[in-house]
């Protein structure tokens, strides 16, 4: 989820105090959520994105995550980093070994 950056507000004073209690409210529910380490409050999704523009750097969670691998070498893909950025960009597998 991603912060919304140009709000539309009600002229009317009674509307805009409202506006912003609940822009304000969501705001907090996302930073609060990142900071907890919850999924719903950054981008994850199942697989590397295949739409959508992105920067060199970017990050996205792996929202259903599964041990991989054989015997001895297994690990978890935590998510995609993108490499080169673009339409959808380059992303490669950010692997995190299990132990197992």
């Amino acid at each position: 989820m991603k912060l919304q950056t140009d709000p539309i507000l009600p002229a009317d004073p009674a509307g805009l105090v409202n506006a912003i209690k609940t822009l304000f409210r969501r705001t907090a529910t996302t930073v609060n959520g990142m900071a907890e380490g919850r999924l719903s409050a950054v981008d994850s999704f199942s697989a590397a994105p295949t739409a959508g523009t992105w920067a060199q750097g970017d990050m996205v969670r792996n929202s259903s995550p599964v041990e991989l691998g054989t015997a001895g070498s297994k690990y978890v893909i935590f998510g995609w980093l993108a490499v080169a950025g673009g339409t959808p960009g380059t992303w490669v597998q950010m692997r995190n070994l299990t132990g197992n």
